[in-house]
């Protein structure tokens, strides 16, 4: 590196280096923008969920879950009629009813017990 270019680079360091040095007080805070708030409840009503209508369940053994054919008949542990579980993520918040809904099927809520959403809400 020559005398001419050695002159430029320490030129262009000395405002670098002076910033780098400079004491804590001397340094602008006012320049930084502040970040925005976020709202929790309403990031918490966008995060998606499953929710599943169980109609009952069986606990069987190995031997007679191979020995299902094509028309065998498992009962359940649900009285035909009786109220279905609805479930989000795989947690019992309520019961329901089956219902038809346009070409689908739907559910009709009967109660909810276990859904709690005072911290969606607040």
């Amino acid at each position: 590196m020559n005398a001419t270019e050695n002159t430029a680079a320490n030129t262009l360091l000395e405002g670098y280096i002076d910033d780098a040095f400079a004491e804590p007080d001397a340094v602008d805070v006012t320049a930084a923008a502040p970040r925005p708030q976020r709202n929790l409840p309403d990031m918490m009503r966008k995060i998606p969920v499953t929710v599943t209508l169980e109609v009952g369940s069986a606990r069987i053994s190995l031997q007679d879950l191979m020995a299902i054919e094509q028309d065998s008949v498992l009962e359940l542990d649900r009285l035909a009629g009786e109220p279905l579980v609805i479930k989000v993520n795989g947690t019992p918040i309520g019961r329901a009813e089956v219902v038809v809904s346009g070409e689908n099927y739907g559910l009709k809520v009967i109660d909810l017990d276990g859904l709690n959403m005072d911290i969606v809400t607040s």
